[in-house]
């Protein structure tokens, strides 16, 4: 059974950091593209940021380029998503999500597996 599990959201206020994490079980880590998704309430699901099995490779969204870095661990089956500089504009519930394609990951949003979410929340 395929177990996606993020953390590391919560209450910061704007301009500071928060390091997200999502840990994998039930698959071969390695062997998958990882994302990283977020929504808000009455908005649409946007593509983060995404990184290709091996770590080469990776893409962000332009709301976050030069704020956020996404990274992995194949080692530990983690994904980390690094977030500086936030802004209240941030502030939304984050997925992790596998995939077969770091760029159709982020791109067309399509994923294999997801996990339940993290909150973030970036206060003025």
């Amino acid at each position: 059974q395929v177990q996606v599990v993020e953390s590391g959201g919560g209450l910061v206020q704007a301009g500071g950091s928060l390091r997200l994490s999502c840990t994998v079980s039930g698959l071969t880590f390695a062997n998958y593209a990882m994302g990283w998704f977020r929504q808000a309430p009455g908005q649409q699901r946007e593509g983060v940021a995404s990184i290709n099995e091996n770590g080469v490779a990776t893409y962000y969204a332009d709301s976050v380029k030069g704020r956020f870095t996404i990274s992995r661990d194949n080692a530990e089956n983690t994904l980390y998503l690094q977030m500086n500089s936030l802004k209240p504009e941030d502030s939304a519930m984050y997925y992790c999500a596998a995939g077969q394609s770091y760029w159709r990951l982020s791109l067309a949003g399509e994923f294999d597996y997801r996990g339940q979410g993290t909150q973030v929340t970036v206060s003025s």
